[in-house]
C-alpha cells in the first residue's frame, strides 16, 4: 500500500517534522488544539503553526494524549515527544514562577497598605486608617444596633517636654502611651495616634459608662505607672468621650463631640476625662473642619465683623463707676453664635493672636477719650500671652492711635485657661507690667488653673468669677472661698472685683464680706458705649430679702 492509501490518523497529536506539507501541518496543529481542548479540558491552547508545535497550558496531559492516537508508521518517528514534554515542563516552570512573583507582589502591596496606615512611631493606626476604620464601625453599629464609643485622648505638657528635655524624650512618652494602650484596650477595639500628641480609641459594642472606665483605668496607669511598659516615666493626658448613636448620630458629630469634650478638658485643668455634655460642651460643639474654622476667623478678624459692647464696672462704697470691661460680639453674618465659639474656634484654628488682637483694636476705636480715674479692662487669651507671635509692642500702638493711655488699661488674663508655657506668659506679662498696663486674673474660682496663677503672677486685680457669686453664694463653702479670695487679694495689694451680680441678695452679701467692686446686670448691661451712670447702691440693697443675721463677713 502507498501512502496516498495509508489511512490517516487522527488529528490529535502534536508533531514536530519538517517532512509535512504546509497544508498538512496547519491542519494537524488546529485539529490537535482542539481535540485536547474538548477532550481533556484545557484551560486555553497555544497554536504554533508556522513551525508545527501545538502547545496546550493546563489541563491535559499531552503524553496521554499521544499515547491515544493511532499514528501512521511512516509517521511515529517523527513524533517528538521528548520537545513537547519540554515545551510543556518550560510553561508549567514559567506559571509556577509568574505564581510566585504575583504573590511576592501581593505581599508587597499588602505591607505597603499597611505601612500607609500605621504611625511608625507607637505602632498604633494614624489618622488616615482611623478615618476608615471609624466608616467600618459605625455603619456595623448601626446594622447590629450596637454603641461605638470613642475616645479622645491628648497627652499633657508635651510641648513642655519636647523643650526641655528635646524631641527624643518626646517621641519615647509618646511610643510609651502607644504601649500603655495596647497594654490596656481589648483586642476588638481599635486604637490611632492621630495627631501630634493626640490619640483615638474606637471601642465596639462599648456604652458611654464602660468606655468611661477603660480611659479612667488607662489614666491612672499613666498616673501611676504600669508594670508593661519601659519607660518609667509617669505622665498624664486629658481625654473626651463620646458614643454613637446617641447623642452622636453620625461620624461627624461623633469626632466633634468627643474632641469638644476633650477640648473641654484641655481648658479647665487637664489630668480629667469628660464625656461629652451638650449643655457643659455644646459651645465648643463646631462641625466645621480646623481649616474650615480658620479661614472663618480670618474673615472675622480681617474684616473686623466683631461688634464692641462696654460693660460697667461698679465701686460697692461709692456706687460710682471706677471702669468698663470692653467685649466683643461676632456680627450676625460671621458664621459664629456668640463670642465663647468664635475665640474656641481661634484657639483650635491657632489664630487667636490674630483674633485677640482685632477685638482689641474694634473696642478701642470706639471708646474715645475715658474720663480721669476710669479704666478700659481688656480680655487677653494666654494663649497670645504664650506665643511667639504676640508682642507687646503690636498692643501699645494700637492703644496710642486711639489716644488711650497704657496707665488706663488693665489686661485680663481668662482663670479658665491651662497654662502650658508659663514661662513665656510670665516674661510677657513682665513687658505688659512694664509698657504701664495693670494686670487682673479673670474667672478666678471656677478651676484650678486660676488658683496656680494667683501664686505665680503678682496681679494687680482679682475677678471672682460669676459661678461663685450666682450659685451658691449664701452656702458656707462658697462664703469659705469667697472669704480666702479676699484675703489673698488684701495681702498682695490687689483690688477684688466680683462679677455676675444679678439679685439685691448678692450685692448685699458682697458688701458685708468687703469685696469693693463689682460688675453684673443688677449694675449695669453691657451697651454699646462706655456710658459711666451712677448706682444707687441703697436703693438695691433696701429690696433685699436677707436677714441681717444670715451672714457675718
Amino acid at each position: 500500500m502507498n501512502d496516498a492509501m495509508e489511512p490517516r490518523a487522527p488529528a490529535s497529536a502534536f508533531f514536530a517534522t519538517d517532512a509535512f506539507e504546509a497544508t498538512d501541518r496547519v491542519d494537524t496543529a488546529q485539529a490537535v488544539r482542539g481535540v485536547l481542548v474538548q477532550g481533556f479540558g484545557a484551560v486555553g491552547a497555544i497554536a504554533l503553526t508556522g513551525l508545527g508545535v501545538v502547545a496546550v497550558i493546563g489541563g491535559a496531559n499531552v503524553i496521554a494524549a499521544l499515547a491515544c492516537v493511532a499514528l501512521p508508521a511512516t509517521l511515529v518517528a517523527a513524533v517528538t515527544i521528548r520537545r513537547v514534554v519540554g515545551a510543556v515542563t518550560s510553561i508549567e516552570a514559567n506559571l509556577h514562577e509568574a505564581d510566585a512573583d504575583l504573590s511576592e507582589a501581593r505581599g508587597a502591596y499588602e505591607r505597603a497598605r499597611l505601612d500607609a496606615r500605621m504611625d511608625p512611631l507607637t505602632g498604633l493606626g494614624n489618622h488616615r486608617a482611623f478615618q476608615e476604620e471609624l466608616a467600618r464601625q459605625v455603619a456595623d453599629s448601626a446594622r447590629q444596633k450596637r454603641p461605638l464609643s470613642l475616645a479622645m485622648i491628648d497627652l499633657d505638657d508635651l510641648k513642655r517636654l519636647n523643650d526641655t528635655d528635646g524631641h527624643a524624650a518626646g517621641d519615647q512618652l509618646l511610643a510609651t502611651l502607644g504601649r500603655l494602650i495596647r497594654a490596656t484596650v481589648r483586642p476588638s477595639d481599635h486604637s490611632f495616634r492621630i495627631g501630634g500628641d493626640e490619640f483615638a480609641i474606637l471601642l465596639p459594642a462599648t456604652s458611654t459608662e464602660a468606655a468611661y472606665g477603660v480611659v479612667r483605668r488607662l489614666l491612672a496607669s499613666a498616673t501611676g505607672g504600669h508594670p508593661t511598659l519601659h519607660d518609667t516615666r509617669r505622665f498624664s493626658f486629658s481625654a473626651g468621650i463620646s458614643t454613637y448613636p446617641t447623642p452622636s448620630t453620625d461620624t461627624v458629630r461623633l469626632t466633634h463631640h468627643a474632641d469638644a469634650a476633650l477640648y473641654w478638658a484641655k481648658r479647665h485643668g487637664r489630668t480629667d476625662i469628660q464625656v461629652f455634655n451638650p449643655f457643659r460642651h455644646g459651645a465648643v460643639d463646631d462641625e466645621r473642619s480646623a481649616e474650615e474654622l480658620s479661614e472663618a476667623v480670618a474673615r472675622v478678624a480681617s474684616t473686623r465683623a466683631l461688634r464692641p459692647v462696654y460693660q460697667p464696672i461698679i465701686s460697692l462704697v461709692t456706687g460710682q463707676p471706677v471702669g468698663f470691661e470692653g467685649l466683643v460680639r461676632p456680627a450676625p453674618d460671621s458664621g459664629f453664635p456668640n463670642a465663647q465659639s468664635l475665640f474656641t474656634a481661634a484657639e483650635i484654628a491657632d489664630r487667636i493672636v490674630e483674633l485677640d488682637m482685632a477685638a482689641i483694636e474694634t473696642i478701642v476705636a470706639r471708646v474715645g477719650q475715658l474720663p480721669s480715674g476710669l479704666y478700659l479692662s481688656l480680655n487677653l487669651s494666654p494663649r497670645s500671652l504664650e506665643t511667639e507671635q504676640f508682642h507687646v509692642g503690636e498692643l501699645i500702638g494700637i492703644l496710642r492711635r486711639y489716644g488711650l493711655e497704657p496707665g488706663q488699661v488693665v489686661v485680663e488674663l481668662t482663670e479658665r485657661e491651662a497654662i502650658e508655657d508659663l514661662s513665656r506668659l510670665k516674661a510677657n506679662l513682665d513687658r505688659v507690667r512694664a509698657a504701664g498696663l495693670r494686670i487682673a486674673a479673670d474667672d478666678v474660682g471656677s478651676g484650678n488653673a486660676g488658683l496656680r496663677l494667683l501664686s505665680e503672677i503678682a496681679f494687680d486685680i482679682v475677678k471672682i468669677d460669676l459661678s461663685l457669686v450666682q450659685r451658691g453664694l449664701l452656702h458656707e463653702s462658697s462664703l469659705a472661698v469667697l472669704r480666702g479670695l479676699r484675703e489673698m487679694a488684701r495681702r498682695s495689694g490687689a483690688a477684688v472685683v466680683a462679677e455676675g451680680v444679678e439679685t439685691p441678695e448678692q450685692l448685699v452679701v458682697l458688701q458685708r464680706l468687703g469685696i469693693t467692686s463689682a460688675q453684673g446686670y443688677l449694675l449695669g448691661r453691657p451697651l454699646d458705649r462706655p456710658v459711666a451712670t451712677p448706682v444707687d447702691l441703697a436703693l438695691i440693697a433696701s429690696m433685699s430679702n436677707l436677714d441681717e443675721a444670715e451672714i457675718a463677713s
